[in-house]
């Protein structure tokens, strides 16, 4: 028997006025003196009824055995509203246990015809229907599908929950979905929901009492402004028909025959209609819609040159995560700065996607002194309130000192330029050789001689050109943004053949990831733009300024979009290789354009 005692009350979610419902309690002991609340708001037909019910097994050698015991009270509700039944109490082995509380929402009865003919004329057409059984009780009032939206009108990537939800009464539906047609939602980013086991619940709706059945469910992120149009969905059900002109003998009469009869249900479209966020973008905004919060962490504050240091930030909240952007750090001169590390934890709820997305900035700095860290700042549009809101994190100051065996530490604003191993050809004594040596005479250069004079001007000329060329280097290397000017093409276009291995490999997310890295990498790193203020508009603004034709500004633009919805929307994309093709030929294009 099991130890530990279980006490539970069970009930349906919902009721209907005047239609009897069964409350049960059921224990997992022997039990005596069942002490049930008051039932306010119910009428007690019958009960409490009680049942036992033990088995046991045997397996592997070991006995197992169970017990249960249970209450039931048949109620009636009253009237139209939701009403709690509060917890009972129960006796076992000479101890009080205490169930659980329920609450029960109760639904107004069905609206009655007062027209007698109407109602008689009903039931001739429903005496016809029995006869075919292909038609009795299908009529678009007994079942039907509803396209359900939690908004008509929204904001550009505010979330939006379609739900696809069967009603049905009278009859019996064997099987929920079959041959199921979702349309594509164009012009939006999906993100379905996992519904798991279908369950029904009572709903009442349009003066009638519903079985109800949410069949599909998706979270949609509309991507540009204007009446969208979602179109219609298709459903087929199973429904199970008794069959009254098939019955063959008195077993068909008692037990019943039935039929299983397809049923199409359509649910209709909808019309979205999107507003564009409203202008005064703040710097940094990059299309986070929902409410955020963020905060920041950082490993320590002082430490010694070529030491790591790394600073956390954490973005959690609801909303289009999965389209947030990650933010920059403007790290100080004489860091070694590497790409930053993000992971994510989402979870798709019917509120939209909800979460956290957590990001580590690794940078090792090889100058000493105090260095300031600004802080990240990341801004979004609010839903709720309806305004652009800038959440910003903390700085921090970083106090550098020289290790001890840094013979690598740099001074403040000189890029840092790695070192290399230093590698050890031989440790071995020579040995001392026995032989006759062999003197070689060199010969002597007379003085005042031109093998003379050149032995000191060519030295002298090479150690001048050898300084002028070290110290243009060291300039331009400073000039981080010029570098990265002249990388930019080398850089995209080693990130774009490690994309086509990725597709060549099948891994189509981690390709669309690295399509958008190489599309917005070069845009940065070409036009000069921070990755803070790296966004569609300020790209196409300075596009215009360096006076690129219109037709190749709406290439990028369509290209930044394609790339960006891939990753998350693969079938809004289209074919990888096109995207692939689609990108390259954009930065041919801007390489010819000479931005």
């Amino acid at each position: 028997m099991a130890d530990e005692v279980s006490f539970q009350a069970s009930a349906p979610r919902q009721a209907i006025v005047g239609k009897p419902f069964q409350l049960t309690y059921t224990v997992n002991q022997r039990s005596k003196d069942l002490r049930a609340p008051e039932m306010v708001n119910f009428e007690v037909l019958a009960g409490p009824y009680t049942s036992q019910s033990s088995s046991t097994q045997w397996i592997n050698g070991k006995r197992t055995s169970t017990f249960t015991q249970t209450y039931t009270y048949t109620l009636m509700a009253q009237q139209v509203g939701t009403f709690s039944i509060q917890p009972a109490t129960i006796t076992v082995d000479g101890e009080r246990y205490t169930s659980n509380g329920l609450k029960i929402e109760v639904l107004p009865a069905d609206k009655t015809n007062s027209d007698t003919g109407q109602r008689t004329q009903d039931k001739g057409q429903q005496r016809t229907q029995q006869s075919d059984p292909t038609t009795a009780n299908l009529s678009s009032d007994n079942i039907f599908i509803r396209t359900l939206v939690s908004k008509t009108r929204v904001k550009e990537q505010e979330c939006i929950l379609l739900s696809y939800k069967l009603y049905f009464a009278g009859v019996d539906v064997a099987q929920f979905t079959n041959n199921t047609k979702i349309p594509e939602f164009t012009g939006f980013l999906k993100q379905e929901l996992e519904l798991g086991e279908i369950q029904t619940e009572l709903e009442h709706y349009n003066g009638r009492n519903y079985q109800t059945a949410v069949l599909y469910q998706t979270l949609l992120y509309p991507q540009h402004a204007g009446e969208i149009q979602i179109d219609p969905a298709s459903f087929e059900a199973i429904v199970r028909v008794q069959n009254r002109a098939q019955v063959r003998s008195i077993f068909d009469d008692f037990f019943g025959s039935y039929t299983n009869v397809s049923k199409n249900l359509k649910a209709p479209g909808v019309k979205i209609h999107v507003e564009a966020l409203p202008t005064g973008k703040p710097i940094g905004f990059s299309g986070g819609v929902g409410q955020f919060n963020i905060k920041s962490s950082i490993s320590t504050t002082e430490l010694q040159t070529n030491e790591a240091v790394t600073v956390k930030l954490e973005i959690s909240g609801t909303g289009n995560m999965k389209l947030l952007k990650t933010p920059a750090i403007d790290w100080p001169e004489g860091f070694e700065v590497y790409d930053p590390k993000v992971s994510n934890n989402f979870k798709n709820t019917t509120a939209g996607v909800s979460g956290t997305k957590s990001i580590e900035y690794l940078a090792i700095p090889r100058a000493a002194g105090d260095w300031i860290i600004p802080a990240i700042t990341f801004s979004y549009y609010d839903t709720q309130a309806g305004e652009y809101k800038t959440l910003s994190t903390q700085e921090y100051t970083l106090h550098v000192s020289r290790g001890a065996n840094d013979q690598t530490a740099v001074a403040a604003g000189v890029p840092y330029v790695g070192k290399e191993d230093i590698k050890q050809l031989g440790s071995d004594i020579r040995y001392i050789t026995t032989a006759k040596p062999i003197v070689v005479v060199a010969p002597v250069i007379a003085f005042g001689s031109l093998a003379f004079w050149l032995c000191y001007i060519v030295p002298l000329v090479l150690a001048v050109l050898l300084f002028i060329i070290f110290r243009r280097q060291i300039k331009e290397n400073a000039d981080i943004q010029r570098m990265r000017y002249k990388k930019a093409n080398k850089v995209a276009q080693k990130r774009l053949r490690h994309a086509k291995r990725l597709l060549e490999e099948g891994k189509k997310e981690a390709f669309y990831e690295e399509i958008e890295r190489a599309a917005w990498t070069y845009l940065s790193d070409r036009l000069a733009i921070p990755t803070a203020e790296l966004n569609k508009e300020n790209i196409a603004a300075l596009l215009r300024e360096k006076s690129v034709t219109e037709a190749l500004i709406k290439e990028v633009t369509h290209v930044l979009s394609t790339a960006e919805f891939a990753r998350y929307a693969p079938a809004m994309a289209g074919e990888p290789k096109d995207v692939y093709t689609a990108t390259v030929n954009l930065i041919d294009q801007l390489e010819d354009s000479k931005i």
